[in-house]
């Protein structure tokens, strides 16, 4: 078999995927596409106007990859990345691994403080940032003792894009192994320190071919257009090795996705796929009533980073026509691995397995759950991280032999729908029994005036646990007792009593990681 190959065999369910014994995952993703006739073909729209094609990509990806080797940076070492969403993101990426160099994206919304840990713990030789965060990198600097050895931005004088021109265009990729280390993802640390997920070279192609072509469809014909940025697990499949796995194209918007930059976007680029979050589709169905919006160029519109809400997915349909894909997925898995389909989906629900993926929902007692109740949801599948790098502790409690715990509770129903119920820690014992934040803040959303819904246990007056509401309205003026009273009758029509919020609270906004996902112990 040739070198840096993977083999495809669809006459088995599920797929399966074989790799060549030297595997660099370079050569399949950036090399393949010149090869196959796509060198004038764009792969990269970018909102600011600039467009990259095929061949202009495979030119510069070499190009940084040779600037790296001509630093001195050897097979191994680690680059860390602080970059906007833009091409140089890609040249940078894709350089570093045909180098054979470990290239690990960070959260750009960070601040000095976690870019320091994040530097630090990777004892990374090489970092690389846009000078859109060259204040807070600078600060970060600034308070470690050992520092890169180089420090270079992406544009600017001496700058990445400036140096380009003057490395070679020719790069041979660098012999790897299917399961050796590729790159690093750092979580968003929104309960500690952020911790590194080392991913391997097959990893992008398991998401790619069982989540992006098996699930979505995509296909080479598609623009896809992500919300959420390329530095997390969700956005750099969306908008990175999806449409290179396939020869699409992709779409790259490196501001704030509010919903109206967000629709300008989709009605300038047309793209057929488009990725974004529950909160963001809320945001944008409040837009939508008093804006004419066109989104008749998608075809697929898929939700991850926090479960979204039945009411979200039929208002969201309603209005447009369109069905919501959606689905789980971490960074520790790299991507989604329970979904919604075009053609199988139950609203309020995150789905069934995607293909190559297992699981099992663990009660209290470490057995297997039956239809219909709680437990702790464990994946296994081709795409999970090796290890979290330098924190062997995280490692065991979380990588368990072949099952990765995810932290989340979930309910399989006895159809085969996966129903989030929120993080492991977020979840309720009231009277006894155990209650989903998820599913009581769903319903809170239905009130027409309701635009975000947070539930948190508090204790009442006997120090027993209750449901607290936390509501961000529409119209912060529509905060009243009546309205209390309104939301509390929503909920009697459907929850348990024990599952009645007992107290709300209006706030301006909730507390989110940068994915999008509401950090209920802050309100805890």
């Amino acid at each position: 078999m040739k070198k840096h190959t993977v083999v495809t065999d669809n006459t088995q369910m599920p797929t399966k995927l074989d790799f060549s014994p030297v595997f660099n995952v370079a050569v399949p993703f950036i090399d393949r596409h010149i090869v196959e006739g796509r060198g004038e073909k764009v792969i990269i729209r970018t909102t600011s106007g600039e467009e990259v094609t095929y061949s202009r990509l495979v030119e510069n990806v070499n190009r940084v990859g040779n600037l790296f080797k001509n630093l001195g940076l050897r097979k191994g070492d680690r680059v860390v990345m602080i970059v906007k969403d833009c091409p140089e993101f890609f040249y940078v990426f894709w350089g570093a691994i045909k180098a054979g160099i470990i290239p690990i994206p960070i959260n750009t919304l960070l601040r000095a403080k976690d870019y320091s840990f994040i530097i630090s713990d990777s004892g990374c030789t090489a970092l690389i940032y846009s000078p859109n965060y060259k204040g807070e990198v600078e600060s970060a600097l600034e308070l470690m003792e050992s520092k890169p050895e180089h420090c270079v931005l992406t544009e600017g004088e001496n700058g990445i894009k400036e140096r380009l021109s003057g490395a070679s265009s020719e790069l041979e990729a660098e012999d790897a192994r299917a399961d050796d280390d590729c790159f690093l993802l750092y979580s968003s640390g929104s309960t500690g320190n952020p911790k590194g997920a080392v991913h391997r070279h097959r990893d992008m192609v398991v998401t790619s071919q069982y989540y992006g072509v098996e699930t979505l469809g995509i296909r080479e014909d598609d623009t896809c257009f992500s919300a959420a940025k390329l530095f997390f697990a969700y956005g750099h499949g969306n908008a990175m090795h999806f449409p290179l796995w396939v020869g699409a194209t992709t779409v790259l918007f490196d501001g704030r996705p509010t919903p109206d930059k967000v629709f300008e976007a989709i009605e300038k680029f047309k793209p057929t796929l488009y990725f974004g979050v529950p909160t963001l589709y809320a945001a944008q169905l409040m837009d939508m009533e008093s804006n004419e919006r066109d989104v008749s160029s998608v075809r697929v519109c898929v939700s991850a980073g926090e479960g979204l809400p039945s009411d979200i997915f039929h208002r969201w349909h309603d209005k447009t026509g369109l069905i919501i894909l959606d689905g789980i997925g971490s960074t520790e898995i790299l991507h989604i691995f329970i979904s919604n389909r075009i053609d199988d989906y139950k609203p309020g629900s995150s789905g069934r397995l995607v293909t190559g993926y297992e699981a099992k929902i663990l009660d209290e007692k470490g057995t297997e759950a039956e239809a219909g109740d709680s437990g702790q949801l464990l994946i296994k599948g081709g795409s999970t991280a090796a290890r979290y790098w330098n924190n062997p502790g995280k490692t065991a409690h979380t990588m368990q032999g072949e099952w990765l715990n995810t932290g989340d509770t979930y309910i399989k129903d006895g159809d085969g729908y996966y129903h989030y119920c929120g993080r492991n820690d977020d979840m309720l014992k009231v009277g006894g029994i155990w209650c989903s934040p998820f599913e009581i803040e769903s319903k809170l959303m239905e009130h027409p005036k309701v635009l975000e819904a947070a539930v948190t246990g508090h204790a009442d007056e006997q120090n027993l646990i209750k449901p607290k509401a936390f509501i961000v309205l529409i119209d912060h003026n529509d905060a009243s007792p009546e309205l209390d009273a309104e939301l509390l009758d929503l909920c009697k029509k459907d929850l348990a009593p024990y599952k009645y919020p007992r107290w709300f609270s209006y706030e301006n906004e909730l507390p989110k990681t940068a994915t999008g996902k509401i950090q209920r112990f802050k309100l805890r």
